[in-house]
C-alpha cells in the first residue's frame, strides 16, 4: 500500500471482545488487533482500554507512513449518532450508559471521531465490500448472543431521529411470549438469537444432554437427530416470520444475515428460505419480486470494516 494512501481506525466493541484494525480506502484490513474487552471493571476502564487501543494503532499507522484520517467506533447499545455518545448499554457492558465516547476520544487522541451501534456498523461493512455492495436498499441482520439490525438505504445505514432505528430484535413476535432482558416479552431476540435456541432446546428435553451447546444442535440435525432437526426447523421459523416482518415494513431488494449462526452457512439459511417463502405476501413469492437472504461475507472484519466506512463517509 503506498503511503499517500489513506487509512482510517475501525473498532468493534462488544460484551467479550474488542475488534480492532487500520482499514485502507478499499475497505482492506491492513492491520489487526483482538482484545478481551474486560467489561466487569467498568465504563472509566473500558475508555481507557479504547483509547490505548487507538493509540497502539496510531502509531502502528504512523510507523507505516500512512495517512490517518479518524476512528470509527461501532458499539453494542444505542448511540445518538449525531452527538458520539452511548444512550444505552446491554448489562454486558457496565457502566458504559451516558459514554461521551466521540468527545472523550477526540480529546485524548486528537483524532476525527464517529460512534455507532455496532449493527449498523457491520451492516456498511457490507454495504461497502460485503454481502450487499451490489445493493442500495437491504435489512441486516446479526443472530448471535441478541438479535440486532440495521436498514440499508442508499447505501448508508438508517440511523432514524436520535440514532436508535434498527432494533429489530425488540420487534414482538409472540404476544405474551418468553420474557426480554428488555423488560417486555415475545421479542424476536428470544426466539432468533443463539440465545434463544439453547432456551428451547431446554424446554423441548431438559434431559437431552447431547443438545449442549449450539455447534452440537446443529452437528445432530445434519445427521438427522429427531429432536434437534425438530428444533432447528422451528428456530428457523421463527428467524423466518421475523424476516417476513421486516421485508413487508421495508420492500428491500434483499437480506443480509451474519452473526454467530452464520457459521452454519446453507445448511440453516436453506431451511430458513424454505419458511420465509410460506410466510410472504403473494406478490414476493412471484419473480421479479423474490428476497435474496444471503449470509454476511465479511465475517469477524465486518464491524472493523464498517465502523471504518463511517468515518470516511464523514471526512469526505
Amino acid at each position: 500500500m503506498s503511503h499517500q494512501e489513506s487509512v482510517a481506525i475501525g473498532i468493534d466493541l462488544g460484551g467479550t471482545n474488542i475488534k480492532a484494525g487500520i482499514v485502507n480506502d478499499r475497505g482492506e484490513v491492513v492491520y489487526r488487533l483482538v482484545l478481551p474487552t474486560e467489561a466487569y471493571l467498568g465504563g472509566e476502564a473500558l475508555l481507557q482500554r479504547v483509547i490505548s487501543i487507538v493509540e497502539q494503532l496510531s502509531d502502528e499507522a504512523r510507523k507505516r507512513g500512512w495517512s490517518l484520517i479518524g476512528t470509527g467506533i461501532g458499539t453494542a447499545g444505542q448511540v445518538n449518532h449525531a452527538e458520539g455518545v452511548v444512550m444505552g448499554a446491554t448489562a454486558n457492558l457496565p457502566g458504559w450508559a451516558g459514554m461521551k465516547l466521540g468527545e472523550q476520544l477526540h480529546a485524548s487522541t486528537g483524532l476525527p471521531v464517529s460512534v455507532d451501534n455496532d449493527a449498523n456498523a457491520m451492516a456498511f461493512g457490507e454495504a461497502w465490500v460485503g454481502s450487499g455492495r451490489n445493493w442500495r436498499n437491504f435489512v441486516c441482520v446479526t443472530l448471535g448472543t441478541g438479535v440486532g439490525g440495521c436498514l440499508i438505504v442508499d447505501g448508508k445505514p438508517y440511523r432514524g431521529r436520535s440514532g436508535y432505528a434498527g432494533e429489530v430484535g425488540h420487534h414482538v413476535i409472540v404476544d405474551g411470549g418468553e420474557p426480554c432482558n428488555c423488560g417486555r416479552t415475545g421479542c424476536w431476540e428470544q426466539y432468533a438469537s443463539v440465545t434463544g435456541l439453547m432456551r428451547m432446546a431446554r424446554q423441548v428435553d431438559p434431559e437431552a444432554k447431547e443438545l449442549v451447546s449450539s455447534k452440537a444442535v446443529f452437528s445432530l440435525a445434519r445427521e438427522d437427530h429427531k429432536l434437534a432437526s425438530v428444533l432447528v426447523r422451528q428456530y428457523a421459523r421463527y428467524i423466518a416470520i421475523g424476516l417476513a416482518n421486516l421485508i413487508h415494513i421495508f420492500n428491500p431488494e434483499g437480506i443480509v444475515v451474519g452473526g454467530a449462526i452464520t457459521k452454519q452457512g446453507n445448511f440453516l439459511l436453506d431451511i430458513v428460505r424454505e419458511e420465509l417463502a410460506s410466510s410472504l405476501l403473494p406478490v414476493y413469492r412471484n419473480s421479479p419480486e423474490t428476497i435474496d437472504v444471503v449470509a454476511a461475507m465479511l465475517e469477524d472484519d465486518g464491524g472493523v470494516i464498517g465502523a471504518a466506512a463511517d468515518i470516511f463517509e464523514k471526512m469526505k
